[in-house]
């Protein structure tokens, strides 16, 4: 029997879903909702409807798993709690900083509802996380430093379209060369987070918009801009269509450490990532957690997990056993 997916939400991450579904022949996708006039909607996938999110609470029967594809700032912190009371769910919410209070939050809902709510899937937070609390526990005399990019963040690029005034936007977030160059030296710099990256901003504004004010709101967005040095550019759809419509992103986790009786032996742990699409494959993960909610939720656990609480084991679609012989 196929693990039955709905889709709450269908923009770049949404099609990303639905496209990596077809690449797990465990799972089926059910349905999508949205916000939006449902027949303004074309899927890909044949079966499937499209619903308005008001369809949601009448659904429960037909959906083993709901992934949602919202933004972080203003989607995902009302959507998840109220989905997880209905459903088994899997989020992105990338809002670092906020991700415990969002943790608590679903995890109140999720056990009201009985049900296994996976939070923060993605890269980051998600596969980088995984590898930094690898490389930490392994070198534990050691510094850990995370650079992301250059690439177009999500997250970043839809606070800025929240913000009044701005029609579109995309932002991209740049390593400072240098201190990825020391820390791969093994010269362990302490870095302010000013000191590791850049961001710069491509806005489209709407006709007589205050310009100043997007600027001052974005440089100044608490945990998305406040502590970078930001640029911000205000160019037009059409610039915006013609440079700037591929979503590429990547980065690093590096952890430099030490061992031996003196502390005389030097290790560095890289892992990186090169990504055309940041929303393919944030959607690829998030799928393969999908499947761990609805195993988790079948063995009759509860409430909400992070990537730190799942075995690797229940991401695969393999066998335990396949995964020792062809894996381990």
């Amino acid at each position: 029997m196929s693990i039955r997916i709905g889709i709450y939400g269908y923009g770049n991450l949404g099609r990303g879903v639905e496209n990596a579904i077809r690449q797990n022949s465990d799972m089926e996708l059910v349905a999508v909702f949205t916000r939006r006039d449902p027949n303004s909607i074309k899927i890909n996938t044949a079966g499937a409807s499209v619903f308005h999110a008001d369809e949601l609470p009448k659904m429960t029967d037909k959906i083993d798993v709901l992934i949602l594809c919202g933004g972080s700032a203003k989607d995902l912190p009302i959507q998840t709690p109220e989905m997880a009371k209905l459903y088994n769910v899997v989020d992105s919410f990338d809002t670092h900083a906020k991700i415990p209070q969002h943790f608590d939050n679903v995890d109140k809902a999720a056990k009201v509802g009985n049900k296994v709510a996976v939070i923060s899937v993605g890269w980051d937070p998600g596969m980088f996380s995984v590898n930094r609390m690898y490389a930490e526990t392994i070198l534990p005399d050691g510094e850990s430093y995370t650079f992301w990019g250059k690439g177009v963040s999500q997250g970043h690029s839809d606070a800025i379209r929240k913000i009044e005034g701005v029609l579109d936007a995309k932002q991209y977030t740049i390593p400072v060369e240098k201190a990825l160059e020391k820390v791969r030296n093994g010269e362990n710099p302490k870095l302010s987070t000013r000191e590791k990256h850049t961001r710069e901003c491509f806005v489209v504004a709407e006709d007589g918009a205050d310009k100043e004010r997007i600027e001052r709101e974005i440089k100044t967005m608490p945990d998305y801009f406040a502590d970078y040095d930001t640029t911000v550019h205000f160019i037009t759809k059409e610039e915006l269509i013609r440079d700037h419509s591929g979503i590429p992103h990547g980065g690093f986790v590096i952890r430099s450490g030490k061992t031996g009786e003196n502390l005389e032996n030097n290790h560095i742990i890289e892992y990186s990532l090169k990504l055309d699409s940041n929303p393919e494959f944030t959607s690829s993960v998030i799928v393969a957690y999908a499947r761990a909610a609805y195993r988790m939720n079948k063995n009759g656990d509860s409430g909400c997990k992070t990537v730190f609480d799942i075995a690797p084991a229940l991401l695969s679609p393999k066998t335990n056993e396949e995964l020792r012989k062809n894996l381990l």
